[in-house]
């Protein structure tokens, strides 16, 4: 089989997606650590081989992108509950699976709108699993990059009031932009569009946590389509200059209002996560 066999998916409403089945890839390594079936046995090899050493191996792993998981629903139940936010730009989307950003809100306020973006075609071919939200609200898919906000933004406000309060999440997609793509102004550029009253929401790979992650993530990079860049607790804080932080702050993932019951909630995910709130 050579480097360039491809297979098509049809996704929703486009032209059939052209998807390489020969390098492993983020969302379906993530998809397959989650439990899910959208992924290829170069990305499951990928898995293995990235985290034989880290503790638990591909179930360590796995507990690791639950655990990140759980806290995206946390955040966005707290955001529409507690904080009133009916509005959400989801950048980074990944595979769909359960208790994605629409179905949290919408269940706690059905009126809520959700603004998906992806630029990956495997999430592109997966789209219509994002579009289905209730009559009341609205749920919707832009095809773009976090490296260009203007667009994402611009696309955004067919579908949400920017004029209002909006929760920005970046969940699991700050660690693919190079220090010299400016992720920092990225976001800067993001929340200038939002009001006073918006949140942003940000789960971040970390490299000063578990040094088995930190490897497994530079053997993970090699092989596939784009590499990652995990950083450190000062590096992910400083995204959250100049807004107001829900407590507890800026804190490995599993220890974010974890609830009770949650399990490894005392110990230290490598996972930086946190919420704030501009003012």
């Amino acid at each position: 089989m050579t480097d360039d066999w491809f297979t098509s998916v049809q996704p929703s409403d486009r032209e059939p997606v052209e998807i390489n089945t020969n390098v492993a890839h983020q969302a379906r390594v993530y998809d397959y650590l989650l439990g899910g079936k959208d992924n290829y046995d170069v990305d499951r090899e990928a898995a293995h081989r990235a985290f034989a050493a880290y503790p638990g191996g591909v179930a360590g792993a796995s507990a690791l992108a639950r655990a990140n998981r759980a806290f995206l629903g946390r955040a966005v139940h707290y955001l529409a509950s507690d904080a009133g936010i009916g509005q959400f730009l989801d950048i980074g989307t990944g595979i769909p699976t359960a208790n994605n950003t629409h179905e949290v809100a919408q269940r706690v306020a059905p009126e809520s709108r959700i603004v998906y973006v992806d630029k990956d075609p495997i999430v592109l071919a997966h789209a219509r699993a994002l579009l289905s939200g209730t009559r009341e609200g609205a749920t919707h898919y832009i095809d773009a990059d976090l490296r260009d906000p203007d667009k994402i933004l611009q696309e955004a406000a067919g579908t949400l009031d920017l004029g209002q309060p909006v929760a920005i999440m970046l969940v699991l997609i700050l660690h693919m932009l190079a220090d010299e793509e400016d992720p920092y102004q990225v976001v800067a550029r993001l929340l200038e569009a939002v009001p006073v009253g918006s949140y942003l929401v940000i789960a971040h790979a970390a490299n000063d946590i578990q040094r088995e992650l930190v490897e497994a993530n530079e053997v993970i990079s090699k092989r596939m389509t784009e590499p990652v860049f995990p950083r450190s607790y000062p590096e992910v804080a400083r995204f959250f200059d100049g807004l107001e932080l829900v407590e507890p702050g800026v804190v490995p993932v599993n220890q974010w209002r974890p609830g009770v019951g949650v399990p490894g909630a005392g110990s230290e995910f490598a996972i930086h996560c946190g919420v704030g709130r501009k003012v």
